[in-house]
C-alpha cells in the first residue's frame, strides 16, 4: 500500500528530516509513518514536533491532552491519529472505555467533559465558536489561557489530522477507525 505524499526511509534520508527522524527515534524507539510523511518538509516535520513541545509544556496533563487528540481525530474523522492516540491514550493511563468515551467528547468529571466538548466545537466549526460556548467552559473553570491550549491542541492535532488525509498514511498502530466503537453505548 503506498501513500499520496511518500513515507520517506529513515535509512536513506538524509538533512534536517535525517536529524528530526533521528531525535524522533531517540525518543520514541521507533519512527511513526506520520512523522516519515512529515520528514518530506523538514520545516512542517520541525513545526509538528516543535508544537508537540509547546503542548506538552502546557497546563493540560498527558492523559487530557491525549483525550483532546482523540476527541478532535474523531470530530475530523483521522483513521490515523485515532489508532496512534488509542495506543498512546493507553500508556498515559486510559482505559477503552475512556479511549472510545473520549472520542465522543465525554469524560468522567464535567470539567474534562466541557474542555473535549469545546475542542470539538472549535474543530467542526473550525473555529466560529458561540459566546456560550466559551462560556461554558469559563463555568467549568477554564481559564482565557487554558481556552487557548486548547485551540492549541486542536491545531497541532489538525495538523496531524489533515496531512494523513491528505497523504492516505499508513496506519502503523493497532487500527481504529472514526465512527466505530467496541464499547456499547
Amino acid at each position: 500500500m503506498s501513500t499520496r505524499i511518500e513515507t520517506l526511509n529513515p535509512e536513506t534520508t538524509t538533512g534536517k528530516s535525517k536529524e528530526l527522524f533521528d531525535a524522533v527515534q531517540n525518543k520514541l524507539g521507533f519512527i511513526p509513518n506520520l512523522i516519515k510523511v512529515f520528514g518530506n518538509s523538514p520545516a512542517t516535520l520541525q513545526s509538528y514536533l516543535s508544537l508537540g513541545e509547546l503542548t506538552a509544556s502546557g497546563n493540560f496533563s498527558n492523559k487530557f491532552r491525549e483525550q483532546l487528540a482523540l476527541a478532535i481525530a474523531e470530530e475530523n474523522s483521522c483513521n490515523y491519529c485515532l489508532s496512534a492516540h488509542t495506543a498512546i491514550g493507553k500508556m498515559n493511563g486510559l482505559t477503552d472505555e475512556q479511549t472510545e468515551e473520549s472520542r465522543q467528547g465525554i469524560a468522567g468529571d464535567a470539567k474534562a467533559q466541557a474542555g473535549l466538548q469545546f475542542a470539538q466545537d472549535v474543530t467542526r466549526n473550525r473555529g466560529q465558536v458561540s459566546s456560550e460556548a466559551i462560556q461554558a467552559v469559563k463555568n467549568v473553570g477554564y481559564t482565557d489561557g487554558d481556552i487557548l491550549e486548547i485551540v492549541l491542541n486542536v491545531v497541532s492535532n489538525t495538523l496531524t489530522n489533515y496531512v494523513n488525509h491528505i497523504a492516505e498514511t499508513v496506519v502503523d498502530f493497532p487500527s481504529v477507525e472514526a465512527g466505530k466503537f467496541a464499547v456499547a453505548q
